[in-house]
């Protein structure tokens, strides 16, 4: 009896997103999309030579059901030229950013001295690799690099020493939350499946980043040692701003503000 059910429910949505289709005729062509997979058995192991199959027969911009989800491919560099370069603001819905204070030299170059350790650490580091024969994993080290400029700018410590345990901590972290944000999730394609998480990459992604703000905590709870102290007060770093304006406006800035912006400034910057 639940068996067909589930089939009475699956075979409804079907019609149901075949209705839809009819009604929308706005997208570009496309092939026909299976009930409830869609296109997704077209793209096969190798998607991007599916996908040029795909445009020989529906043209440089077609329409693909991946899952639930409508996506539009662009082939064709011309088209992408157009769609990227000329219609940016179109497809991005976003308002233009105000780039004169955005790029101001001046921002530019405040960080210039920490920029350039950094990268001559980078160099010192490749070399050494090189006089003792051991490979270079040219990812993580670019990694490591730009998560300590990141971290040296909010926090004044370098978060990817291999030297201490609670760097190594952090830079496994986040680069767990890379690994997991890079997997295929079933869910981008069938956001029903949303609560029930089959790849359990949500469930992952809640404790990788709920350790992160554990460390973010320790961190902010040192920095307010010492500024009681008044061994480090002061405009030094990003954390010492921020909890200057929480001291001045409560209301505006509080604790849980500052953790969430020390983890977007630093794990979706690097993401």
């Amino acid at each position: 009896m639940i068996l067909y059910i589930l089939l009475a429910l699956v075979l409804l949505r079907a019609l149901f997103s075949l209705i839809g289709a009819t009604r929308c005729r706005k997208l570009p062509p496309g092939p026909t999309p299976f009930p409830v997979l869609g296109n997704l058995l077209k793209l096969g192991t190798q998607p991007h030579q599916s996908l040029a199959e795909l445009a020989k027969v529906h043209g440089p911009i077609m329409t693909l059901k991946l899952g639930h989800i409508t996506s539009v491919v662009i082939s064709s560099s011309v088209v992408a030229r157009e769609a990227l370069q000329k219609q940016d603001l179109a497809f991005s819905n976003r308002s233009i950013p105000n780039a004169i204070h955005a790029h101001d030299q001046y921002k530019l170059d405040a960080n210039q001295h920490l920029r350039c350790r950094k990268v001559e650490q980078l160099i010192a580091y490749i070399r050494k690799s090189c006089q003792d024969g051991a490979a270079v994993d040219i990812g993580r080290a670019a990694f490591r690099t730009s998560l300590n400029l990141l971290s040296n700018t909010i926090f004044s410590v370098d978060l990817a020493n291999p030297n201490e345990d609670s760097a190594k901590e952090f830079r496994d972290l986040v680069w767990n939350i890379m690994v997991e944000a890079g997997k295929p999730n079933l869910v981008d394609y069938f956001p029903e499946l949303a609560k029930v998480d089959p790849q359990g990459i949500r469930k992952r992604m809640t404790s990788h980043f709920g350790k992160v703000l554990q460390l973010f905590g320790r961190l902010i709870d040192e920095r307010l040692e010492l500024r009681r102290l008044r061994k480090a007060i002061g405009n030094h770093d990003v954390i010492d701003i921020l909890l200057n304006i929480s001291e001045e406006n409560p209301n505006e800035m509080d604790r849980t503000h500052i953790e969430r912006l020390c983890l977007v400034c630093t794990c979706f910057s690097l993401t």
